[in-house]
């Protein structure tokens, strides 16, 4: 140094600097250090940060004022430095020579000036609102401006004049501008042109926030304010900035997952390569290949898209992990001053404030390093569902049956949050080792070899830790998929419940979802012993670690003295180890938890994909149930699994499946089909899919919102809408998969004519229509006919009847008299067949205006404001309340235990002044140690009585009833609620309650009694510091006001918009096959973005909010450090050591858990809202008792059969117009009763009214003397037999489906099968009665379905038999053999058959036609023919009559 100062300005004068009252710097070290500084700073970032700028381009900045006067002051301080660097130049020439240093400070300033300036300029053109650099840069400069500032004051006063008066004036000039440069840094330019700033109607101000806004979060204040004065609503939550969208997150992540593929495909290329030298070797290579190929890694794509970005929040955590080191040695510092005596006071107040500097800066960046990592989580959530999404649509059916859609959401909700919530910890894998060395590092130097014994009780614990945690992951591994089957058959249970409820069949499935539900607490039960121990360890740890190391200190060498700098020194770095011991375990196992996730991804998003193969006559297609129709529809939409040959489709495809797949959106909406509205087309098209009369019936006409799964539609109507939205894409092929037999037969004929046949709107069209309706037959170009699987013959129909084969036998057993022309009628509309169409309606001739229409769905709402107190209560009800407050007491005696011990320690230091130490050594530990056990042993108590115990009863408690409320609630809940939503109730708000409330109650208690400790302690030693405490008190109670309130709506706000995503989701996957055939790919794909970006929406403000209260509840606890060590500074004379140290290190502690414990009373907060929105579906208003034990039936009730409707009147909903009016008819035992009637004119909800699932509105019905609507549902229903009009079936096993309640024999079920017609199908599987049919019975055939549910119904064989034109779905022959068996088998039985085909009921005993729900004509077969009324006219369309 002296080499550039020169002799006469020494570096550095001790006695001018720290021994002194008035200190000040040297004059060399101004002009060296504290000048180059800033420089240095800034020559180091400028390359980073330029490569930065040429990547990062936003789009330039209007030159504005502002800009100019920083350009402007940036070239005058160039201009002051060199002013500088002349004079001195000027001053060798007159012969005055200055040491070197006054050459290069002012040559290194200036140069380093115009960089800041051309940074400006640069940072202008780059669109850079805001410069982070540039404003340390400044900061930096005015900091070290400061000292000499104050310096060269100083000398002017003690001189009388000022001898340099040109560096003198230059220095001042700097001074001001580098401040003005600092200010006008502080303020935000405008966005650049052209940004999405401008043009987004809420854009997010993060964009465009400063860098100071930036660090401290505070643009967030708006919405915190906003969000306090009235609860958060969708419209207040700013829009996703782009970066974080699905447009930009799900491609970046899908190209390097390709590449990945790519790379894997190329590999295995090369593996096949090699040794072609003969066939055998080729054989054991290609084995040998098989077993190990190359998988493409799903990690490595994960890591190459987001790990730039994430290391960003690596760097700032490397920061902070050093800074945090800090804090002990100033505490150390601090310690020793208290000690001396006669060291100048502002020693100690400059400790107290760096102690507050460091602390706010570790602060600032640990926010930042978050912030970096929950985005990227953020990012990764949406990239993977984006990527799950997209894959869905395009597996192929093996693939889709490997995963049922239960395991597909899963992957999409629970795994893609591990993967959120691993990035948040995963830093934490190399910090804590980082941490664990630091803190051990100057362990040692503080205590010597003694702390080996404390490292040793660590890496003890490890093991012990590890255990605990692969223990616990197995169970978490066993309860997921514990939750999984049930969530599996909960999803089924719901899609079925009409079935459940008509069977009377809830007990059974109830009892197996809680046979399940009780396996998953089981494991709980077991993970809870194992998280109380866990806890248990890691809360004693530190102390432990403490115990052993001051216990050895002390007893190794009798010169070893325990004093206040050791012990409290030590105790902060035991503190700081904590948290990096208790982390590593659990980051370890949240990363094996992850990497199954990551399996189950990569799994899924390996599966096969189909090959998209590019696809006018008519071609009929015909033949028996389940010899392969649909499939062939299935092969030519790519959908089957290729053994061998190829197929080829050309133009683009129309597909109408057999069972309508129709979207929760509008009817129009799901003709148009994302397709532009073109109102001519639109109108001829539903002219011919004959749903222009519908639409007169439905309450919102064409805009009606049709329910999950169309569940307000009838069979027909769903149907005619699929064919609808086929004829309305306008494509080249159309693949009708029997389309016509849902449907009456004049409608069909109807669609027939207009639509599919020679002269329909088709015409010149490919069609493939796969019938079961003989009479179309001579009107198609071709006929070929399916027996098992293979083409037995081709022709038209005149070709195939010369022939004489299978065909010929196939039409000579079937109703020729079905073919004879029919002449035309202008009356063929009259009827229109009508399933459950459940919104009933008026005449249609008031026809209802589209506005009035209700919602069916009702948008599910988020609780808004504070959790009433009741929600608490309720669950303390759960709880056991006296148990409750026990809890709470167990959590005060061991936080006062584990403050005991600390006092204990501060009073065992003091030992020292006295010179007691050597003989209180052992008391001293002993009573140490005492309290330390305590602590542990009263906390084990607590975990296990208050997770093990009590709360896991309630959980088992919510649970019951939740599941209780949910099946005894009326059909109609389950119309206007949908499955997404109440499954979001039995999985992630069951979760909550199982789970992350306990963990949230555990921590919200430790803390809170931990924070009210420290307070009493500092206030109890320092009483000036209660004082501070009122006002910072106060605002952390404001802060925490405005953060509980804002985050709480914000995490309602997102739960309810995460629903949309899981349903549509399921929606998609289950209508797959249409959404390929049309080729709606990307408007499905985009829809889902949309709900991925719209639940983003309010997560991200969510993790702000954690962040911004972060920063601000720090900030107190940063000024509780400061006015601690501040206060211990001025009552250094009567205050000990040990005090100061106890004081200081507590308050450095409880920053941290003021942070939790307002953290943890807004998860609560958050999380018991669960406990809300599951009471809430436990007390749906519910259904009749199920049995009524004074009013039981006998149990052979009912013998004759007899059925008797006294004005019966009903009405769907209240509000709604009756469907039923004054029927009164008597139906005796035996009889066979037809019952026929247009669409709406409520056939069946006459059926419904038998089972109850419509209550009277007026008059009753009785069953052989029995008055139906005073005995228990159950008993009513099981004495009924129903064959539904769509088939239900759950998976398990075929028996299971028959008989869920075990109640007959093994012979009975065969029986059974045999009169169904499925003997031979199940006889001729492996598994015979054990068969697993899948989810919704979709590896049997619709027609075998239908003939599962006859079985059914003659397994039970009840005296009164309801078929709800059950014939729908099979062919004529199948038909055929079911109404002889009904014939046969019910012979006794009273039979209600809603017909569809007349034919069926032209035997039966009397007919009863139904119009807009009062009786028409009731009568024989026969006689109402030849009265020539309504039914007349029906039998005459069906050509059953001349």
């Amino acid at each position: 140094m002296e080499r550039l100062c020169g002799p006469e300005l020494p570096f550095w004068v001790a006695n001018q600097t720290l021994h002194t009252d008035r200190p000040d710097l040297p004059e060399c070290f101004q002009l060296s250090v504290l000048s180059w500084l800033p420089c240095i700073y800034l020559w180091a970032v400028c390359p980073i940060y330029l490569f930065y700028l040429k990547r990062n381009n936003r789009g330039y900045i209007m030159m504005s004022i502002k800009n100019r006067f920083k350009t402007v002051f940036g070239l005058l301080l160039w201009i002051v430095c060199w002013t500088d660097l002349f004079y001195t130049f000027h001053e060798l020439r007159q012969g005055h020579s200055q040491p070197p240093i006054y050459f290069i400070t002012p040559l290194v300033l200036g140069i380093t000036m115009l960089l800041a300036t051309f940074l400006i300029q640069l940072e202008r053109l780059r669109g850079v609102q805001s410069s982070g650099v540039l404003f340390i840069f400044w900061f930096l400069c005015v900091l070290c401006a400061i000292v000499p500032f104050r310096s060269k004051i100083l000398q002017a006063s003690s001189q009388s004049e000022v001898t340099d008066k040109l560096r003198f004036t230059t220095f001042y000039f700097y001074f001001s501008l580098v401040v003005l440069e600092l200010i006008l840094c502080c303020f935000n330019e405008k966005p650049p042109l052209f940004s999405s700033v401008v043009t987004d109607p809420n854009p997010c101000p993060e964009t465009t926030a400063g860098f100071l806004s930036s660090m401290t979060f505070w643009w967030f204040t708006s919405m915190a304010i906003k969000g306090y004065k009235m609860p958060l609503e969708v419209k207040d939550l700013w829009s996703l900035n782009q970066r974080d969208c699905s447009k930009k997150m799900v491609p970046k992540l899908l190209k390097e997952w390709e590449k990945e593929q790519a790379k894997a495909k190329r590999y295995v290329c090369k593996r096949g390569e090699g040794g072609e030298s003969n066939l055998e070797e080729v054989e054991v290579l290609l084995s040998n290949q098989r077993s190990v190929p190359q998988q493409p890694s799903f990690l490595r794509a994960l890591i190459k898209a987001f790990g730039p970005y994430f290391l960003i929040g690596s760097a700032f955590k490397l920061l902070q992990d050093i800074i945090t080191f800090v804090n002990p040695q100033l505490l150390r510092m601090l310690i020793s001053f208290t000690k001396q005596t006669g060291v100048p006071d502002w020693w100690g107040y400059t400790l107290a404030f760096l102690m507050f500097f460091t602390a706010f800066l570790q602060t600032l960046v640990l926010h930042r390093h978050f912030h970096y990592c929950f985005v990227t989580g953020m990012n990764v959530r949406t990239a993977l569902i984006g990527a799950i999404y997209r894959k869905a649509l395009v597996i192929t059916n093996a693939a889709k049956r490997s995963s049922t859609v239960g395991e597909v959401v899963n992957l999409m909700s629970v795994d893609a949050q591990r993967f959120m919530d691993l990035t948040t910890f995963l830093n934490m894998l190399w910090s804590a080792p980082l941490q664990i060395m630091l803190a051990l590092y100057f362990l040692w130097q503080n205590l010597g070899p003694s702390v080996l014994a404390g490292v040793a009780v660590m890496i003890m614990l490890i093991p012990f830790n590890a255990v605990i945690a692969m223990k616990t992951r197995a169970y978490q591994v066993e309860q997921m998929q514990y939750k999984d089957t049930r969530i599996k058959l909960m999803n089924e249970i719901l899609n079925g419940i009409k079935v459940l409820k008509l069977y009377a069949w809830e007990n059974s499935f109830k009892d197996k979802v809680l046979a399940i539900r009780q396996k998953e607490l089981d494991v709980l039960r077991k993970s809870a012993y194992l998280g109380a121990l866990s806890t248990m360890a890691w809360t004693s740890a530190p102390f432990l670690v403490a115990l052993t190391t001051f216990a050895v200190y002390v007893t190794v060498d009798e010169n070893n003295v325990l004093d206040a700098e050791k012990a409290f020194v030590s105790l902060s770095l035991f503190n700081i180890l904590r948290f990096p011991l208790n982390m590593l375990p659990q980051v370890i196992s949240s990363i094996v938890q992850t990497s199954i996730s990551l399996k189950r991804i990569q799994g899924f998003l390996s599966h096969d994909e189909y090959v998209e193969k590019p696809l006018g006559s008519l071609l009929a297609v015909v033949g028996h149930v389940g010899c392969g129709k649909s499939s062939l529809i299935s092969a030519l939409l790519g959908e089957m699994e290729k053994v061998e040959g190829d197929i080829s489709v050309r133009g683009s495809v129309a597909y109408v499946p057999q069972q309508a797949w129709i979207q929760n959106a509008t009817l129009r909406d799901n003709i148009l089909f994302e397709n532009p509205y073109n109102e001519q087309k639109y109108h001829s098209v539903l002219e011919a899919c004959a749903l222009t009369f519908d639409l007169e019936v439905l309450p919102g006409g064409d805009m009606t919102e049709i329910g999950e799964k169309g569940i307000n539609l009838s069979g027909g109507q769903r149907q005619r809408v699929s064919l609808a939205r086929a004829l309305y894409s306008d494509a080249d092929v159309y693949l009708l998969d029997d389309p016509l037999s849902a449907v009456d037969a004049h409608v069909s004929k109807h669609i027939f004519e207009n639509l599919i046949g020679p002269e329909g709107l088709l015409k010149g069209k490919t069609r493939i229509l796969v019938t079961h309706g003989i009479s179309f037959l001579p009107q198609v170009d071709n006929i070929m006919v399916m027996v098992e699987g293979q083409v037995s013959e081709m022709g038209s129909y005149q070709e195939l009847l010369k022939q004489n084969g299978a065909f010929a036998e196939f039409l000579r057993n079937y109703a020729l008299e079905d073919i004879i022309e029919e002449e035309e009628n202008p009356k063929s509309r009259s009827v229109r067949r009508h399933g459950c169409s459940q919104r009933k309606h008026s005449e249609p001739q008031e026809k209802k205006k589209p506005h009035e229409m209700e919602k069916l769905i009702q948008a599910e709402t988020a609780e808004t404001g504070r959790v009433k107190t009741k929600v608490y209560l309720e669950y303390v009800k759960a709880v056991g309340p006296l148990l409750s407050v026990v809890i709470c007491f167990l959590y005060g005696c061991q936080s006062a235990a584990a403050i005991g011990s600390n006092i204990w320690l501060s009073q065992w230091t003091n030992d020292v002044s006295t010179n007691q130490t050597k003989e209180n050594v052992p008391m001293r530990v002993g009573v140490y140690a005492a309290l330390g056990i305590v602590q542990g042993v009263l906390l084990l108590v607590n975990c296990l009585l208050c997770r093990a115990y009590s709360m896991l009863r309630a959980a088992e408690f919510t649970h019951r009833n939740l599941l209780q409320g949910v099946l005894r609630a009326p059909q109609a809940f389950f119309e206007s609620t949908p499955t997404g939503r109440l499954l979001n109730r039995f999985s992630k708000d069951l979760d909550a309650i199982d789970s992350h409330i306990p963990d949230n109650i555990d921590i919200w208690m430790r803390t809170f009694w931990y924070t009210l400790n420290v307070l009493l302690i500092c206030s109890a030693l320092t009483p000036m510091f209660l004082i501070v405490i009122a006002p910072l008190m106060v605002f952390y109670w404001w802060v925490q006001r405005f953060y509980v309130a804002t985050s709480r709506q914000l995490k309602r706000l997102e739960s309810v918009s995460r629903s949309p995503i899981y349903s549509h989701f399921s929606e998609t996957i289950t209508g797959c096959s249409v959404i390929r055939a049309y080729g709606r790919h990307t408007a499905f794909v985009l829809m889902s973005d949309m709900k991925v970006d719209e639940n983003q929406k309010s997560y991200y403000p969510g993790i702000v909010s954690n962040r911004w209260l972060g920063v601000r509840i720090e900030f107190i606890g940063n000024c509780i450090v400061l006015f601690a060590a501040l206060f211990a500074v001025a009552g250094k004379e009567n205050l000990n050591p040990g005090l100061v140290g106890l004081s200081v290190s507590y308050a450095l502690q409880v920053t941290m858990s003021l942070n939790w414990m307002v953290r943890m009373t807004s998860d609560l907060e958050s999380n018991i809202v669960a406990v809300e929105r599951v009471k809430e579906y436990s007390e749906t208003k519910t259904e009749a008792p199920w049995e009524v034990e004074d009013k039981k039936p006998p149990p052979e009730w009912p013998i004759k059969g007899n059925v008797e409707f006294q004005n019966y009147s009903v009405r769907y909903r209240e509000g709604l117009d009756l469907v039923l009016k004054n029927l009164t008819l008597n139906v005796r035992g035996g009889e066979k009763i037809g019952i026929v009637g247009r669409t709406g004119a409520g056939k069946s909800s006459m059926t419904l009214c038998l089972f109850r699932l419509l209550e009277a509105a007026a008059g009753e019905i009785t069953i052989d003397e029995v008055r139906i609507a005073e005995i228990g549902l159950h008993d009513l229903r099981s004495k009924l037999t129903i064959i539904p009009q769509e088939p239900v079936l759950f998976s398990g096993t075929l028996r299971m489906n028959l008989d869920p309640f075990d109640k007959y024999t093994d012979e009975d079920v065969w029986k059974a099968l045999e009169h169904s017609h499925l003997h031979r199908f199940v006889s001729n599987q492996t598994a015979k009665l054990e068969l697993q049919c899948s989810e919704g019975g979709e590896n049997l055939s619709v027609g075998q379905r239908q003939l599962v549910c006859l079985a059914r119904a003659l397994l039970r064989k009840t005296r009164i038999l309801i078929l709800d034109e059950a014939t729908a779905a099979i062919d004529l022959e199948t038909d055929d053999l079911i109404q002889s068996t009904i014939r046969t088998q019910f012979e006794d039985c009273t039979v209600f058959t809603i017909a569809h085909r007349l034919n069926t009921i032209m035997d039966y005993t009397r007919v009863l036609v139904l119009d807009k729900g009062q009786i028409a004509e009731f009568d024989t077969p026969a006689n109402l023919l030849s009265q020539r009324g309504i039914f007349y006219s029906m039998a005459k369309d069906a050509g059953l009559t001349q």
